[in-house]
């Protein structure tokens, strides 16, 4: 598996978790304004995965990752918010924050790749 269909497939699975978290903490918790706020970040991660297969350019398709690694940071920063507050405990914290730094590092060493070749490139 490449970089790409690893981030991909990594991001879908997180996504998945995220819409799980965000109906455990409306449901459980009665959390609904931070929680949106993690869904909106956290699912569109693999949004724009997906969305840079269909880059018109290499520069486009940067963008795109660049793009989902800045949603990247805020989903952390989300999630360490719910943990801080307590609507997240130790355990489900360190989980969800666990994936999501893998997502980061994959995402920050694509666009370091990528940054690399274009400056190459005449």
């Amino acid at each position: 598996m490449g970089d790409r269909s690893i981030a991909k497939y990594k991001s879908r699975q997180f996504a998945v978790r995220i819409v799980r978290l965000y109906q455990y903490l409306c449901s459980e918790k009665r959390e609904f304004i931070l929680s949106k706020q993690l869904l909106r970040c956290g699912t569109s991660i693999g949004a724009n995965i997906a969305e840079s297969e269909c880059a018109v350019s290499k520069k486009d398709f940067l963008n795109k990752i660049y793009i989902a690694l800045k949603e990247c940071s805020e989903t952390q920063y989300w999630l360490q918010l719910l943990y801080e507050t307590d609507f997240l405990t130790q355990m489900e914290y360190r989980s969800m924050q666990s994936d999501c730094e893998e997502l980061r590092r994959i995402l920050s060493a694509t666009t370091r790749t990528l940054q690399s070749k274009l400056s190459r490139e005449p």
